[in-house]
């Protein structure tokens, strides 16, 4: 299978691509400076006849059809929209603004231009998806503590904007929701975390694995749970 995975140099992304890669799937990793992905380029030496690695940077339309032409006439089975960002906007009395722009336009609005640019790659799959990773933070329902509002606004917009793709896309037999990690070791996520990148991707992939026309829409969790909106 082919996969197409953003934000693979580190945490939830290059154990995606590990475990993709000994699963024997060709995938195209991104990174934002892969010169300095040290991890992914030892991956590509290892695994050249299945490992590509593209620069990509989620706001910058060059690099978006940059990748384009790296896919060509292939077809891309799953793309994994993993690149996000993580800032502060300060409290509600003292914002910083362009703190909110740039999570939106990273987090928000990166996962549906390279969603857009890459349809045509999608619709050559038999089974294609796309799969947003979003965070348990963007559920309205779920907040309890406030705060966090440029990473919060901006996965409750992906939220959304995956729940339209994902009706918009039907038709044309595209699978897309969007599933939150947990939280997971990882430089954003900390090290009190509860739990590993291994253990969140083994069962992320399991979900995405057995994803159908039902899962299209949904808001899952890494175990399974479905996580109100």
């Amino acid at each position: 299978m082919q996969y197409v995975i953003t934000g693979a140099n580190r945490g939830i992304g290059l154990e995606f691509v590990e475990q993709l890669l000994e699963r024997g799937n060709h995938i195209i990793a991104t990174a934002r400076q892969p010169a300095r992905a040290d991890e992914l380029q030892s991956l590509a030496k290892s695994y050249r006849d299945q490992l590509e690695i593209a620069r990509l940077d989620v706001t910058e339309k060059d690099t978006i059809d940059a990748l384009v032409e790296l896919v060509g006439d292939r077809g891309v089975d799953v793309l994994i929209n993993n690149g996000a960002t993580m800032i502060g906007a300060g409290p509600i009395d003292d914002l910083n603004e362009q703190a909110l722009f740039d999570s939106f336009d990273v987090n928000t609005v990166g996962p549906l231009r390279v969603s857009s640019a890459l349809l045509p790659a999608l619709e050559r799959s038999d089974q294609p998806k796309i799969v947003n990773v979003t965070s348990k933070m963007g559920s309205i329902a779920d907040n309890g503590s406030g705060g966090s509002y440029a990473y919060r606004i901006s996965k409750a917009a992906l939220n959304m904007a995956t729940r339209s793709m994902a009706i918009d896309l039907e038709p044309r037999g595209i699978v897309a929701f969007v599933i939150h990690p947990g939280w997971v070791r990882t430089r954003m996520g900390g090290q009190n975390a509860l739990i590993d990148t291994e253990t969140s991707v083994t069962n992320m992939l399991r979900i995405i694995d057995e994803a159908d026309r039902s899962t299209a829409g949904t808001f899952q969790e890494w175990n399974g749970n479905v996580i109100p909106w």
